[in-house]
């Protein structure tokens, strides 16, 4: 199981990251919740210590113990707490750590999640990228390792990824923080609205499936009024999603 934990020298307020204010395991009265999200292994717990000042281990997270790490930071007069779920290959729900990710990808309503990414294995990772990208309308794609990437030689045109994915994808190699104060930046500006996302979204479906799929979004969005994930809920439901179809019962979408 994964634990936090604080440093000597991580556990200053302050970081030198300009603007950057880590606040530890303090996430009271924050104004943004961010979720972070990726693949086992794409450096996820590192980006995390680096914008709280925490220790969290790294390693994956076991069965039936799944827990969440939270911690909070600063920047720009807000404050963001930060949640680092399970690494997962995918939001299909077919397992424990499935299930931590996407419940609080959906339920738990993040204003902003960022997929952490492994730019030496970007085609492998891009499956879990484009599922949260059917669930959530403001994402940010950190694209870590880049150190790694370089070494194999690995180019990587972030602005074409940028503009085919719909969000903004921002280069870094969080163990030696290069490119942690664009992310926190641009993590900024999509939690408050001045940089609007326009993700990709699956459109190849065949007819009869995309009649049915519209069907659904009608009636979902009655009782959801400007749910921004209504087409993906509906192609759950149909293909008999027991954890989706509890949450429409019970009223789980409903936004405070």
């Amino acid at each position: 199981m994964q634990t936090v934990t604080k440093s000597a020298c991580d556990s200053c307020e302050y970081s030198n990251t300009s603007g950057l204010k880590k606040l530890g395991i303090n996430t009271d009265d924050t104004d943004f919740v961010v979720a972070l999200a990726g693949n086992p292994n794409t450096g996820k717990s590192t980006v995390f210590n680096a914008l709280t000042g925490l220790r969290q281990h790294t390693g994956n997270w076991p069965g039936k113990t799944v827990t969440r790490a939270e911690g909070g930071y600063s920047f720009n007069e807000k404050k963001y707490k930060l949640v680092d779920l399970p690494g997962t290959y995918s939001l299909l729900s077919t397992s424990q750590d499935e299930e931590v990710a996407r419940s609080f990808i959906l339920f738990g309503k993040p204003d902003v999640t960022v997929i952490v990414v492994d730019a030496s294995r970007l085609e492998r990772n891009l499956n879990l990228v484009l599922q949260i990208l059917e669930i959530t309308n403001k994402a940010v794609l950190c694209l870590n390792l880049m150190d790694e990437a370089k070494r194999m030689e690995i180019e990587i045109d972030d602005r074409t990824l940028a503009r085919d994915l719909g969000i903004p994808v921002i280069p870094t190699s969080a163990r030696s923080k290069v490119g942690i104060q664009e992310l926190i930046s641009t993590i900024h500006k999509v939690a408050t609205g001045e940089i609007i996302c326009k993700p990709h979204r699956i459109k190849n479906v065949p007819k009869q499936i995309n009649n049915a799929i519209e069907k659904l979004c009608v009636e979902i969005e009655k009782e959801y009024p400007n749910i921004p994930n209504s087409r993906w809920i509906a192609l759950r439901l149909l293909d008999g999603d027991e954890r989706i179809i509890e949450a429409v019962k019970t009223g789980e979408f409903i936004t405070e």
